[in-house]
């Protein structure tokens, strides 16, 4: 237990029938006249909804202790992903749904941070850019610009984003985990 005091950036929150919701960020309001509260933006941990919930100041909430450790991928068993803890070597099944969009920029031997309740894998943090090989993607035209000067590229892992004109099958580039963007050559 803790109040709206304590509260952080970071910090999960059991609220509304043992909901799981992480602060994004807090301000501790004083008005002029009446008591002081705190105004959160808090998001659900695992469908990623974030709403605006005001506490009374000194209210106590109901924290969670959720476990975040570096793991790192090792191989897909079915559906499931595989993960081996850097530290004990324990190995962790992951659900494809759980995992959600991070599944399309995850490589062998490819580092990650799993947040964990109670045994069970709340999401899947993967760092924020990756360096991943093009599998394929069709020569550029010369003049060909009616794209913005991009063009759709299949990587290693199977996802599709669109890079530029110069970028051939077989090199090495740069990928932003979060949107899917290429940020240069690796």
């Amino acid at each position: 237990m803790a109040t709206t005091n304590d509260l952080k950036n970071g910090l999960v929150l059991k609220l509304d029938n043992g909901e799981l919701w992480s602060v994004v960020e807090f301000q501790h309001v004083k008005p002029g006249k009446g008591p002081a509260f705190v105004r959160t933006k808090i998001k659900h941990v695992k469908s990623g909804k974030i709403v605006d919930k005001t506490f009374n100041a000194g209210t106590k909430v109901e924290t969670a202790t959720v476990d975040k450790r570096d793991m790192q991928f090792s191989y897909k068993d079915g559906e499931d992903y595989v993960f081996m803890d850097n530290e004990t070597y324990e190995m962790l099944h992951v659900s494809p749904a759980v995992l959600g969009d991070a599944a399309k920029y995850l490589l062998d031997n490819g580092g990650a941070m799993l947040a964990i309740h109670e045994g069970e894998v709340l999401y899947v943090e993967l760092p924020v850019t990756v360096e991943i090989v093009v599998q394929h993607t069709d020569p550029g035209l010369q003049g060909d610009r009616s794209t913005g000067g991009t063009k759709p590229a299949t990587l290693e892992t199977g996802a599709e984003i669109k890079v530029p004109l110069f970028i051939t099958t077989g090199e090495k580039i740069k990928v932003d985990t979060r949107t899917g963007d290429y940020l240069g050559r690796a």
